[in-house]
């Protein structure tokens, strides 16, 4: 669900009604109904985009139940794929071949598995060349990145598609190639074994009794994406006072912002950033009661998990890359350079400025009132925000 604040003066976070857009791509042919019995998926290289993919995945599984699917994917992806898809087995894309004599090492390690297909969900060239070059008969994805002439089965990209949520713009792909109709509704948390989520929450915090609140101040592509650590520090505050442990949540790369939004608050915060592996964190999500994070693959593993989760965007869009999950709100300001997708802001940040922690913590409220446990019932369809009349870099 994705919550707008059209206008500073408006006092709440009005619901947009769902556009529907329909969409018809074009393909070469079809793939074959049958006769496939080894299939290598190239997987998307970052977290979020891993989730994504996970519909056509099982997309993919349903057309050909009887198959070997391999996810060929970046090592630090690898436990999306053997925690939540439908594949057979995960193939680490190890740096080592991530140069151009590389990928023709790699062609050749795969041209002895004998795949006799090879589906494409990244768009980079690289991933046609590989599965040519490892001579699998049937490749098929999308004519991006001109590779349309290396591809048996080459799917048109329409203006429509790019409108489309993520989600969706890999469903339809596969679904143009011919492959069954799946629904786009992911629940991982049937992926969870809740024992081993106790297990490494008890590896983490030892004996602990409270419920947790799992924060992720971080974001790999670019601090344009990154709300302030003093604002996610007076939320957090709020948080903790009501009784919830908080969890700080990110990659090696995210440690120093966490521990700052650590060092800023007045509650006893945990920095998990960067003493976890994927695996891990997934688990920690799964127990927690709320989820509150920058655009990133941490919320997308929250509201896939249909975690209650705030999604904070700024210079991303929410239309195409907002978390999925029956309990999952955007907070974002409507402003006229917003989604610019730069790493960086050339400006004065002010997508992410508008966006004041009080209001951020009204909907933590709103949540926590409404999820009497993690991954509960409930839906948020309104909630009123304080009215800002002046807005800095300070908590508010």
């Amino acid at each position: 669900m994705v919550l707008g604040a059209p206008a500073l003066e408006d006092k709440t976070l009005a619901v947009p009604t769902t556009r529907l857009i329909f969409v018809q791509l074009k393909t070469n042919k079809k793939l074959p109904p049958s006769g496939i019995d080894k299939i290598l998926i190239r997987g998307t290289n970052w977290i979020g985009d891993a989730i994504m993919t996970i519909p056509a995945v099982n997309s993919i599984r349903a057309t050909y139940p009887g198959a070997h699917i391999a996810v060929l994917v970046k090592p630090w992806v690898a436990d999306i794929y053997r925690l939540f898809s439908a594949a057979d087995e995960v193939i680490p894309y190890e740096q080592k071949y991530d140069n151009a004599p590389g990928v023709l090492r790699l062609a050749q390690l795969l041209k002895k598995r004998k795949f006799a297909a090879a589906i494409l969900l990244q768009n980079a060239i690289e991933a046609a060349i590989m599965s040519w070059a490892a001579r699998i008969p049937i490749r098929a994805g999308y004519n991006s990145d001109g590779r349309g002439i290396l591809l048996t089965h080459s799917v048109k990209r329409s203006p429509e598609i790019f409108k489309l949520h993520q989600t969706d713009y890999y469903l339809e792909m596969v679904r143009a190639l011919g492959c069954v109709s799946v629904g786009k509704e992911m629940h991982l948390e049937t992926k969870i074994n809740p024992a081993d989520a106790q297990s490494i929450l008890q590896q983490y915090i030892p004996g602990g009794k409270k419920e947790i609140v799992g924060i992720a101040p971080g974001a790999t592509y670019g601090p344009a994406k990154r709300w302030f650590p003093a604002r996610f520090a007076y939320v957090a505050d709020k948080i903790a006072a009501l009784g919830f442990r908080i969890i700080l949540l990110g990659g090696k790369s995210d440690r120093d912002t966490a521990e700052e939004v650590r060092g800023l608050a007045n509650a006893d915060l945990i920095n998990l950033a960067g003493k976890t592996d994927l695996n891990e964190a997934a688990h920690l999500i799964s127990q927690c009661r709320l989820m509150l994070s920058n655009d990133s693959g941490l919320m997308h593993i929250a509201g896939a998990l249909h975690i209650p989760t705030i999604a904070l965007f700024g210079s991303t869009n929410p239309v195409t890359t907002s978390p999925v999950g029956s309990h999952s709100v955007v907070i974002r300001r409507e402003v006229s350079c917003s989604p610019c997708l730069k790493e960086t802001c050339p400006t004065d940040f002010r997508c992410m400025d508008l966006i004041a922690a009080e209001d951020v913590w009204q909907v933590a409220q709103k949540l926590l009132r409404k999820m009497p446990s993690a991954g509960g019932g409930g839906e948020v369809t309104e909630v009123p925000i304080a009215r800002h009349d002046k807005l800095t870099g300070e908590c508010l």
